[in-house]
């Protein structure tokens, strides 16, 4: 069933990382839902590694176009993997023209040596300079065309370096949080979350 938004905040849609679930979400859920959002989430499959990220950023494409009108503007929140994700969608699958809001929260961005550790297609993407971070970064300018917010931690052992959730545009936001899985529960991230969702949209070139 397609949902139709009548508040002048947009649904948003919440994509987990590596190794988690919608579960993992559910702190931002609860709270973005107790202020008045309407908030979505996904289960990607698989969520190991096994899947390159461009499924899974169909998988995206495919719940958005079947819970959202088409008319529907939408705002997007990724973690971790899911905001590579994430940005897949936005960037190679049309989500530009639709996302006005997109919030990364311990991204890499830029890759993370972690990719190293493991063999699985979806993780071998995640390392530096690897050719899907390579491509994502080739425009990364058109990430202003809608109002991006980065969010990481200089205390992250899992991007690696912490610093490669930064891309230069946006609003670019360090929160001193001690462990990488703790950034989507933390009282002051879901503060920051808030603050960008509350944000006008920017208004058309």
């Amino acid at each position: 069933m397609q949902v139709t938004s009548n508040s002048q905040r947009n649904p948003i849609l919440l994509v987990h990382g590596l190794m988690d679930t919608s579960y993992k979400m559910q702190k931002i859920s609860s709270h973005l839902d107790n202020l008045g959002w309407q908030v979505a989430d996904i289960d990607l499959t698989p969520n190991n590694g096994d899947s390159k990220l461009e499924i899974l950023a169909k998988q995206v494409a495919d719940l958005i176009d079947r819970t959202f009108s088409p008319e529907q503007p939408i705002d997007l929140l990724g973690f971790s993997m899911g905001g590579l994700v994430s940005r897949y969608y936005l960037q190679r699958l049309g989500g530009i023209e639709r996302v006005q809001r997109f919030i990364s929260i311990s991204v890499p961005n830029n890759g993370t040596i972690a990719g190293y550790f493991s063999q699985r297609p979806g993780c071998i993407q995640m390392q530096p300079n690897s050719e899907f971070i390579k491509d994502l970064n080739s425009d990364i300018d058109r990430l202003r065309l809608l109002n991006f917010t980065s969010i990481w931690t200089p205390f992250d052992l899992i991007i690696l370096p912490p610093s490669s959730s930064q891309l230069g545009i946006g609003t670019d936001l360090s929160i001193p949080v001690l462990a990488h899985p703790l950034m989507v529960a933390d009282e002051r991230v879901l503060k920051a979350v808030t603050h960008a969702l509350s944000q006008p949209v920017r208004s058309p070139i």
